[in-house]
């Protein structure tokens, strides 16, 4: 068995965003998923069951719907986002307990999302910690290409002139965490709380057990708590 990757080297943190810096039970892509289905229904002229099928079939082959539907409908991204990022973000809460312990780590912090900047920064602005993150690597950074696309990491690192071999990568959905382990990146999955009733595909919430993974945690406060106490003790 191979060992885990351990965080005593690490000088770079990046986050996913949705559904990884805040909680998954909160449901706040529940209404983005809502959004994009909308959309689809209405760009196709189909039913709402209809586009649902597309929706996550594309989502599934492409990384995102969008990518789907922009490679298979010629779809503007622009209209896109706009359309399914426009959502109520107050179910967010702020998480000091959290900034708190993002703080404390040694290093630079950043997110990689396939969301926008703008439905990141809202996402941030509610959570109350946007002032700890360096920098915000989107969907348009990435020319378009989601994660998990190979390509869409090697941009960041590069962007953002990160070591791969010195990060860390948290994320929400185990097959984004491939290819950032591939390049040397210690791996993290964020789980739902086992207690609390989330809204996700059954594909999704698994790969906790994928040799790709090194940690796994359904509470990312409480695990950034403790290499934090780790690193300082």
């Amino acid at each position: 068995m191979t060992a885990k990757r351990s965080f005593r080297h690490i000088d770079t943190w990046v986050f996913d965003l949705d559904n990884t810096l805040y909680p998954h039970h909160v449901n706040l892509w529940q209404q983005v998923d809502q959004r994009i289905g909308e959309f689809i229904a209405a760009y196709l002229k189909i039913s709402e069951e209809e586009a649902r099928v597309v929706q996550k079939d594309y989502y599934r082959r492409y990384g995102t719907s969008m990518r789907g539907m922009m490679t298979e409908h010629g779809v503007r991204a622009d209209d896109y986002l706009a359309y399914v990022h426009q959502i109520d973000h107050s179910p967010l809460e702020p998480n000091p307990a959290m900034g708190a312990a993002i703080a404390r780590l040694p290093g630079r912090k950043l997110i990689l999302t396939n969301g926008s900047t703008d439905h990141a920064e809202a996402v941030l602005t509610r959570l109350g910690i946007g002032e700890h993150f360096e920098a915000v690597f989107d969907i348009i950074a990435a020319n378009l290409e989601p994660k998990p696309a190979p390509q869409t990491y090697r941009k960041f690192l590069k962007r953002h002139d990160v070591d791969a071999s010195k990060a860390a990568m948290f994320e929400d959905l185990a097959r984004n965490l491939v290819v950032p382990h591939q390049l040397g990146m210690t791996t993290v999955l964020v789980v739902p709380d086992g207690t609390r009733e989330v809204v996700r595909e059954d594909w999704e919430l698994e790969g906790r057990d994928a040799p790709h993974v090194d940690h796994v945690t359904d509470d990312l406060t409480g695990f950034l708590e403790g290499l934090v106490n780790q690193r300082e003790g």
